[in-house]
């Protein structure tokens, strides 16, 4: 399984993130921006476009793929799509809207399976990190879960995708980021709790390539 999990973006290290592909410049890179879903449309677009140009910057062809199209088709359907691109960028956003778009569309299953066949590199930040933990209670603290029923009309899962086994708390101790303070309280509830989870500043990511896992 390879991974490349930012706080903030690309991060201080995109280099590891290429060292992920086989083949970095050969091939289309899939942008899912489902997280920001419940933003006017022109926001929406604006925020696809930052990250068309921020991998762009990096030498990849991204593209991206709504995972709206998908919706209530057979998962077969979203496999496919996922299949054909050495890596899925996942960006952030409200992690719940993410994460009814992942199960709506199937592409949670489907990426958990291109995962294991170790057939993709699965990257992204902030919401696109949190959303692989077994569990999302904690994060309506910073992510409001009734968007998914203003933006779908159906109510907010809190089950991750489980891909990690610990949960994910971004932008941790970075002041110029406006949801650090409330993160920080997430993580604290985190530790009262015993619950696993790794924390990051904005510039950090978590690399996971085969059994191998590190914080650069």
């Amino acid at each position: 399984m390879r991974m490349y999990l930012s706080s903030w973006r690309t991060g201080d290290h995109p280099k590891q993130l290429l060292a992920l592909l086989s083949t970095p410049s050969a091939g289309e890179v899939a942008i899912i921006a489902n997280a920001v879903d419940a933003q006017p449309e022109l926001e929406r677009r604006a925020a696809v476009e930052l990250e068309i140009n921020s991998l762009t910057a990096l030498g990849l062809r991204p593209v991206e793929l709504d995972l709206r199209a998908f919706f209530d088709r057979t998962p077969d359907q979203v496999r496919a799509a996922l299949r054909r691109f050495p890596l899925v960028w996942v960006r952030g956003g409200n992690v719940f809207v993410l994460r009814h778009a992942l199960a709506r569309s199937g592409a949670d299953k489907a990426l958990i399976e291109l995962l294991r066949q170790d057939a993709i590199t699965y990257a992204g930040y902030s919401a696109g990190a949190c959303v692989l933990a077994p569990d999302l209670h904690g994060l309506e603290r910073c992510d409001d879960p009734h968007a998914v029923e203003a933006t779908y009309d159906a109510p907010a899962d809190f089950n991750g995708l489980a891909l990690l086994d610990y949960a994910v708390v971004p932008h941790i101790d970075s002041p110029c980021h406006p949801e650090t303070e409330i993160l920080g309280t997430v993580a604290d509830h985190y530790r009262k709790q015993g619950i696993a989870h790794r924390t990051l500043r904005d510039g950090q990511a978590i690399v996971i390539n085969g059994p191998d896992t590190r914080i650069h």
